[in-house]
C-alpha cells in the first residue's frame, strides 16, 4: 500500500491522434513471440533450480467465505526468523544466479544512467532573512550536503549537514526533515537509517556546530520551529500502525522524555502532518483521509496555546488552506468536484456560507494547489490534460497562464518562501527539456532562468520524439496514451515496448524528464504511459472511476491500451513489457492473472498483492488510511469485489509471463511478505517455466536503496532484465 504522496514515473508526449483497434496479426504475434523466447533463456540458467517454500496452511473465514494462505508464515513483525530469513536469502541467490549473465549489461546500463548525471547538481538557492539557503552535491557523493550563505550567494559557504559524513558506513540513511529557526541558530534534522519511515531528531547549534543532547527517537518526518525559536513541534509514531499521530512540543535543551502531547489524533483513517505556514504566522495541523481533510492552526508566536480547526472536518469536504497579509485562502471540493477557491478571514473560517468565491468550480480545469502572496495569488492547476501555472492579482489587473513553448509539458509552482514579494519561482520540465526553475517578476512580466538541469554524455533532445494519443477501453472511455522513442525507432509493430502505469490515489503521471529511460530508448525501446483511470489526468472524475467498486477499471485500461498498441502494430506484440509499482504493482498482479498473454515480461516493485489480508488487518501499517482507496472488506460486497481482482487471490494454474519481482525487508507500506508470498504461489502453482525471479533489498524500505548513484543500481537491474529479454544488442 502506499500514501498519496507516493509518485509514480516518467515521461509523456506531444503529437495526438486516436487509435481504432483493429484484428491483431495473430500470425505475426505468434511468429514474434516464437522469435523471442529463442532468445529469452540462455543455457547457463536452464539449469538453475528455483528455491522451494514448506506449505503451512491457515485458514481465515469471514462472511461464511474461507481462504487458506498457504504461505502466511512466512511474516514476521520482528523480521528475525531465521526460517523466513533464510528463505528471502535464497531467493535473493536464486536471483544473482539468474541475472549473473547480465552482469556486463547492469554495468553498462548503471555506467549510462550515473554518467548523465551532473557531479556537482545543486539546488537554486533561496533567500530567509539575511541568509541564502541551498544543497549540492559532490562529485561521487551520495547524499546532499545543505548549506547556506550569509548576505549573498558571493560570500563564504557555511555547511550545515553534511550528508556523506552522516550517511558514511549506513547501508541505508535518508534525511527527510531539515528545519531552520526563524533566528537562523538551530536546525532541526529527521533521519532515517534503516529504510522503514521512522525518524531520529537531532537539534544542531550553528554556533557552536554541535548538536545538542536533545535525541528524539520514533519520529514522522515533519519538523517545525515556534516564532521564538525555543520550542519545536514533531509527530510522534504509532508504534504498530505507523502513523504520525500524537502532536508533540520539545522544548528546547531538555529531555525528550518529558515532551508534551499537545494534540493525538484518534481515528486512525487518517494521516497527519505538521508544517509552517509561508506566511510564517501559523502552524499547521492537517489531517487527511483518501476524501476528507481538516487544518488546524496555531499561533507560531504561541506556541504554549492549542490548536484550533480551521472547519471541523466534514466527511467527503476536502480542503488545504495558504495565508498571506492576513487573510486565508482555501482549496475546497465543496460543491466542486474540480475544487474551487476562496477566500475567508479566521473569524469566518468555521461557517463556509462566508466564505468568498475567488476561482468557481470549472469541468474542464482542476485546482491542484494554490501558494498566496501579499498582492497574488498562483495557482497550480490541471487543464488539457497538463499541469499549468495561473496567476492572479488580488486587485484583478491580472489574471493569466504562465506561457509553455512545448506542447506537452508540466509546470508547478516551485519554492517561494516570502509572501511579501511579486517575484515568483516556478519549474517547467518535459520529456525532452530536462527541469528547469524560473523567475517571474509578476509586475514587469520579466522572465529569468535561474537553473536547467544538466544532463552530460552527449544527451541531444533533438535524438528523441514524443505522441500522444487514445486508446479506446472496453466501455468507450477514450484513455490518454503516451509513448516517448528514439528518433529512428520505427512505430511499425517492430520495436519493443515498455508499458507503464501507476492509477491510484488520484496520482497522476506526470511528463517529467527521467533520464534513466533514455537508456532503453537508446536501444530501440517504446516507452508507454497509460494515464488509466485511478489517476486524476483528467480531473477529479477520473480518480473516482478508477477506485473504490470501480477499481477493476484501472487493470481493463491498461489491458486495452496494451492490446489497442499491440493491435495497431504501434509495439511488438512479442515484446511488450510492462511495469509498476507499489499500487502499481498491485496493478501488474491484477493484470498478469487477468491478460498473461499480452506481456513477455513484468517487473512488479514492492507490489502490494494481498489485498484482502491486508485491508482485513488493521494492525498492518497503513492499512486503516486506505479504506477510502480499496474498501473496507468487513463490509461483505466490499469484500467480494476485492477478492475478486486481489493478485494473490486470484493466482492460477496458467501460463505467466517472465516476471521480476523486488521489495525492502523494512518497507513501511507494503509488507515484504506480500510480494514473498506472491512469488512463492506463483512458483507453486503457473503452468510456464518462464523466468519468476525476487529480490529483496534487506537493508531498505519501500523506496529501495539510499543514495544519488546507488539506487540507480536497482534501475539498471530491472532494465537488464528487460534488454535481456527483448534479444537486443548490450
Amino acid at each position: 500500500m502506499t500514501s498519496k504522496q507516493l509518485k509514480p514515473m516518467l515521461m509523456w508526449m506531444t503529437i495526438v491522434c486516436v487509435v481504432a483497434c483493429k484484428p491483431a496479426d495473430e500470425t505475426a504475434k505468434a511468429e514474434s513471440r516464437v522469435n523471442v523466447e529463442g532468445l529469452q533463456t540462455p543455457a547457463a540458467i536452464e539449469a538453475i533450480e528455483e528455491p522451494t517454500l514448506a506449505k503451512r496452511p491457515h485458514e481465515m473465514t469471514i462472511h461464511g467465505d474461507t481462504r487458506v494462505d498457504e504461505y502466511f508464515w512466512l511474516r514476521d513483525d520482528t523480521r528475525k526468523d531465521p526460517e523466513m530469513l533464510a528463505y528471502l536469502e535464497a531467493e535473493n541467490d536464486y536471483y544473482g544466479k539468474m541475472m549473473a549473465h547480465t552482469g556486463e549489461l547492469q554495468e553498462s546500463l548503471f555506467a549510462e544512467m550515473t554518467t548523465r548525471l551532473d557531479p556537482d547538481e545543486s539546488s537554486v538557492p533561496y533567500q530567509r532573512g539575511d541568509y541564502w539557503y541551498y544543497n549540492r552535491y559532490e562529485t561521487g557523493g551520495e547524499y546532499p550536503i545543505y548549506a547556506r550563505r550569509k548576505g549573498s550567494m558571493d560570500t563564504e559557504e557555511e555547511i550545515l549537514v553534511h550528508g556523506n559524513q552522516r550517511g558514511k558506513d549506513q547501508t541505508f540513511y535518508s534525511l527527510s526533515g531539515f528545519e531552520v529557526s526563524d533566528d537562523h541558530r538551530y536546525v532541526a534534522i529527521a533521519e532515517d537509517r534503516v529504510g522503514r519511515r521512522i525518524h531520529e531528531i537531532r537539534i544542531l547549534d550553528t554556533q557552536s556546530g554541535e548538536y545538542l543532547p536533545d535525541l528524539i527517537t520514533n519520529a514522522n518526518s515533519s519538523l517545525v520551529w515556534s516564532a521564538d525559536g525555543q520550542y519545536l513541534f514533531y509527530l510522534n509514531k504509532h508504534l504498530e500502525t505507523l502513523l504520525g499521530y500524537q502532536v508533540m512540543r520539545h522544548e528546547l535543551g531538555t529531555d525528550p522524555a518529558t515532551d508534551e502531547m499537545v494534540y493525538e489524533e484518534t481515528d486512525n483513517t487518517f494521516y497527519s502532518g505538521i508544517w509552517r505556514s509561508r506566511s510564517g504566522d501559523y502552524i499547521v495541523l492537517a489531517h487527511e483521509n483518501t476524501d476528507t481533510s481538516e487544518v488546524k492552526l496555531l499561533a507560531a508566536s504561541d506556541p504554549l496555546g492549542t490548536f484550533k480547526a480551521f472547519l471541523p472536518r466534514e466527511t467527503g469536504h476536502e480542503y488545504s488552506i495558504d495565508h498571506a497579509n492576513g487573510r486565508f485562502f482555501i482549496r475546497s471540493n465543496w460543491q466542486a468536484l474540480n475544487f474551487r477557491v476562496m477566500s475567508a478571514s479566521l473569524e469566518d473560517s468555521t461557517d463556509k456560507s462566508r466564505w468568498k468565491e475567488i476561482i468557481p468550480h470549472r469541468d474542464d480545469a482542476m485546482v491542484r494547489n494554490i501558494q498566496a502572496f501579499d498582492d497574488w495569488l498562483v495557482i497550480g492547476e490541471r487543464k488539457d490534460g497538463l499541469r499549468k501555472v495561473r496567476v492572479m492579482a488580488h486587485d484583478g489587473s491580472v489574471d493569466r497562464y504562465l506561457d509553455a513553448t512545448e506542447k506537452a509539458y508540466v509546470m508547478w509552482p516551485s519554492t517561494n518562501v516570502s509572501t511579501d514579494t511579486s517575484s515568483i519561482r516556478y519549474g517547467f520540465s518535459s520529456p525532452v527539456t530536462p527541469n528547469q526553475i524560473w523567475e517571474i517578476d509578476l509586475k514587469t512580466g520579466e522572465n529569468n532562468l535561474l537553473k536547467a538541469d544538466r544532463v552530460l554524455a552527449g544527451f541531444d533532445s533533438d535524438n528523441y520524439q514524443t505522441m500522444r494519443m487514445t486508446v479506446t477501453a472496453r466501455d468507450g472511455t477514450e484513455v490518454p496514451v503516451s509513448l516517448a522513442y528514439h528518433a529512428q525507432t520505427p512505430l511499425d509493430g517492430s520495436a519493443p515496448a515498455l508499458v507503464y502505469a501507476y492509477g491510484s490515489y488520484g496520482s497522476s503521471t506526470e511528463p517529467w524528464f527521467r533520464n534513466s529511460v533514455i537508456s532503453l530508448l537508446d536501444r530501440g525501446f517504446v516507452y508507454v504511459i497509460a494515464h488509466i483511470r485511478g489517476g486524476q489526468e483528467l480531473g477529479r472524475q477520473w480518480y473516482e472511476n478508477g477506485r473504490l467498486m470501480n477499481k477493476k477499471n484501472s487493470f481493463t485500461d491498461f489491458i486495452d491500451v496494451t492490446r489497442g498498441l499491440q493491435q495497431q502494430q504501434k509495439i511488438d506484440a512479442g515484446r511488450t513489457y510492462a511495469m509498476g509499482g507499489s499500487a502499481g504493482g498491485l496493478l501488474m498482479g491484477a493484470v498478469v492473472n487477468m491478460a498473461p498473454d499480452l506481456y513477455h515480461g513484468v517487473i512488479a516493485s514492492v507490489p502490494f498483492v494481498d489485498v484482502i489480508t491486508t485491508m482485513l488487518d488493521s494492525s498492518i501499517p497503513l492499512t486503516t488510511g486506505e479504506f477510502r482507496e480499496w474498501g473496507d472488506p468487513q463490509d461483505k460486497d466490499a469484500y467480494e469485489y476485492i477478492l475478486s481482482y486481489s493478485p494473490y487471490d486470484q493466482v492460477r494454474a496458467q501460463d505467466y509471463p517472465n516476471l521480476l519481482v523486488t521489495t525492502g525487508l523494512h518497507d513501511s507500506q507494503v509488507q515484504y511478505f506480500e510480494p514473498a508470498k506472491w512469488v512463492a504461489r506463483l512458483r507453486d502453482r503457473r503452468t510456464d517455466d518462464n523466468r519468476l525471479i525476487f529480490h529483496t533489498n534487506m537493508e531498505a524500505g519501500h523506496g529501495g536503496a539510499s543514495g544519488r548513484y546507488r539506487r540507480y543500481h536497482e534501475t539498471a537491474d530491472k532494465f537488464a532484465f528487460l534488454v535481456d529479454l527483448a534479444g537486443l544488442e548490450r
